[in-house]
């Protein structure tokens, strides 16, 4: 399912909009929800959850006297609680002042400070749990890859004529051989580039000896937001027959040809769907992720696989759960990597995206499909749950650094040292978000 299909002309601006509030309101749905959810479950109580700032486009009172809301600007939300004086959790001196010695308790300023640590943390961490849920999710229902070198389905590509069935499992590549799916994918890297490689299959207890496509040729499996693929409406299913009029048969001849142009115009031959076509593009500098840092390299920014998709084998509950775990940790210590090869100016500020990016990486995921756009929200939630957990005032990091001053100092920062550290992490904030900005419309 697509939701191409959904929204007509998705890629448009109404539909990169509509991707990008579907995508933010879930993911402060859920960081709110946390604060409040928790908060009740301490003894505190909940004034307003809104979704959205701005003026009310409906609102209803619960029987806990909590008001939910939904407003006219859906770029965030917040839960005020009883004794804040607005949604970042100001103290409201005067209110807190009138009220009795047990609903003090009750509010975000007068509960234990266990519970009141507890309400603020709840966000980040509910963020954290939807995104762990969500890639278990996908990978219990979607399935994963199993050991063997095995043929699920053979994708529509020319070259391939029938010389593969399902089920076939590949011992061989150019004479080289196979033990299972792991080095295939590595013999497949290391093959020459040819029109015709030689293949051993294993079938029905027989072997047999295939010629066919390169085992990694350059097609399109997944495009990337924001890239030179995407500018010039490559789809997923493209096959890259030439490069500047130079035949191409592996992936590795494409990225090779983009690494050495060094963002010099490129012409491609494109076969989709019978049919061939020219586009011209620029590849763009990108800074990758490793193992032992980034690596910066010239893409055009699309992912390639094998000619064939192995069969899928549906995971458990607790397998994929701790594969949503270890996805979301690999987010998170990406995105600090990335953060930290930044600041030591080892990689490019332009990796910072601003509200502008954001929303059309999510148009972009989005019109790529509904798993990749619910795995992006997943990839964001872990995003903000990071973000909100850095030490500045006014967001949830902030607070807890307040709380932990408290628990050390046996009293709370003044009133007067809060508006004033609160001041200044707002200006941070802000000033954090021009740059942003600056970036999404200077940096290509």
């Amino acid at each position: 399912m697509e939701l191409v299909g959904l929204i007509p002309s998705f890629g448009g601006l109404l539909a990169t909009l509509i991707a990008f509030v579907v995508a933010l309101s879930v993911i402060v749905a859920i960081h709110e929800y946390g604060h409040y959810i928790v908060g009740r479950w301490c003894g505190i109580h909940a004034e307003v959850f809104s979704l959205g700032f701005g003026p009310v486009l409906f609102s209803k009172v619960d029987k806990r006297g909590t008001r939910w809301q939904f407003a006219l600007l859906p770029f965030g939300g917040y839960v005020k609680f009883l004794g804040d004086s607005d949604a970042a959790s100001g103290k409201d001196g005067e209110a807190i002042s009138s009220l009795s010695e047990e609903d003090r308790k009750r509010t975000m300023h007068g509960a234990d400070l266990w519970r009141r640590a507890a309400a603020v943390a709840a966000g980040p961490v509910f963020n954290f749990i939807l995104s762990i849920f969500v890639f278990a999710a996908i990978f219990m229902f979607m399935g994963t890859t199993g050991d063997k070198a095995l043929i699920g389905n053979v994708k529509n590509l020319p070259g391939i004529s029938g010389e593969f069935q399902a089920g076939d499992e590949i011992l061989s590549i150019d004479g080289v051989e196979v033990e299972d799916l792991e080095s295939f994918y590595s013999v497949a890297r290391e093959t020459t580039p040819a029109a015709r490689i030689p293949y051993e299959v294993e079938r029905e207890g027989r072997r047999i000896t295939v010629d066919s496509i390169h085992p990694f040729p350059p097609v399109l499996d997944q495009l990337q937001p924001k890239s030179a693929a995407m500018d010039v409406d490559m789809k997923v299913g493209d096959l890259i027959l030439a490069v500047d009029g130079e035949p191409v048969y592996a992936l590795t001849q494409v990225q090779e040809a983009a690494q050495a142009g060094e963002g010099r115009p490129m012409v491609l031959e494109v076969w989709r769907d019978g049919a061939t076509y020219e586009v011209a593009l620029a590849p763009r500098q990108r800074d990758l992720p490793t193992a032992d840092g980034f690596d910066t390299r010239w893409l055009i920014g699309f992912s390639g696989g094998a000619f064939f998709e192995p069969p899928k084998e549906t995971l458990g509950v607790v397998e994929a759960l701790m594969g949503g775990v270890q996805q979301t940790w690999f987010v998170v210590r990406s995105s600090l990597s990335g953060l930290y090869h930044m600041i030591t100016g080892a990689i490019s500020s332009c990796n910072i995206q601003g509200p502008i990016g954001i929303a059309q990486t999510s148009g972009d995921m989005a019109s790529q499909g509904l798993q990749e756009f619910i795995w992006f929200i997943a990839v964001l939630s872990t995003a903000v749950g990071l973000l909100n957990l850095f030490p500045i005032p006014v967001l949830d990091g902030g607070h807890l650094v307040f709380h932990a001053y408290e628990a050390i100092s046996g009293r709370p920062p003044s009133d007067k040292a809060l508006q004033y550290m609160m001041a200044g992490g707002l200006a941070l904030l802000l000033s954090l978000m021009v740059f942003a900005v600056s970036n999404d419309l200077f940096c290509t």
